[in-house]
C-alpha cells in the first residue's frame, strides 16, 4: 500500500465536499436530534479552523481540522476516513498530523465532543491510543447523556 499524504485543505475539491457531507450524514444519521455537533462546509471555513486531508493514491482517504480555542486549546473537528480506506490507518495519519500541529502551536490540551454507541467506537478505540481521556464539557457544549467529552493534556 502506498503512503498516506497529508495536505491542508481549502475544502474546494468535489472530493473533500463529498467527505465532509458524507461525514455530517453519518453524525446526524447516529446521534439523537439535536445532538450531532458536526460541522458543514460554511462552519469549517473559519479562519480559526485548519483543514487537512489525506491522500493514498490521488484519492482523498480522510478528513480532520482543528479549531483554536482560547487559552492554547484546540479541538478536533470532522474526523472521517473515507469508507474505502478504513482500517488503513488515514485516521490515525491525521489525527497525529492534527495533535503535531497543535504541540507545534504551543498547544497545551486537545479536546473533542463525540457521540456515544457502536457507530463512535473506532474513532474512540482511536483517540484513546494516543493518550485521550474522558472529561468534561468544554467551549459552548452542554454534556448529555449521548455526547462524551475527551481530552489530551500535551
Amino acid at each position: 500500500m502506498n503512503p498516506i499524504e497529508i495536505r491542508e485543505d481549502d475544502l474546494t475539491g468535489a472530493g473533500v465536499r463529498a467527505l465532509v457531507a458524507y461525514h455530517l450524514a453519518g453524525a446526524r444519521a447516529n446521534s439523537p436530534p439535536g445532538h450531532s455537533f458536526a460541522l458543514d462546509l460554511s462552519g469549517l471555513q473559519t479562519p480559526d479552523i485548519t483543514v487537512w486531508t489525506a491522500w493514498r493514491d490521488h484519492e482523498i482517504a480522510g478528513v480532520g481540522a482543528l479549531k483554536a480555542h482560547p487559552n492554547k486549546i484546540g479541538e478536533i473537528k470532522s474526523m472521517r476516513t473515507h469508507p474505502d480506506h478504513l482500517r488503513a490507518g488515514v485516521g490515525g495519519a491525521i489525527l497525529d498530523h492534527i495533535l503535531g500541529v497543535a504541540r507545534a502551536r504551543g498547544y497545551v490540551q486537545v479536546s473533542l465532543e463525540t457521540g456515544s454507541g457502536e457507530a463512535y467506537e473506532a474513532a474512540l478505540a482511536l483517540y484513546r491510543t494516543r493518550g485521550f481521556v474522558n472529561g468534561p464539557s468544554f467551549g459552548d457544549y452542554e454534556a448529555s447523556a449521548f455526547n462524551q467529552f475527551l481530552h489530551l493534556e500535551l
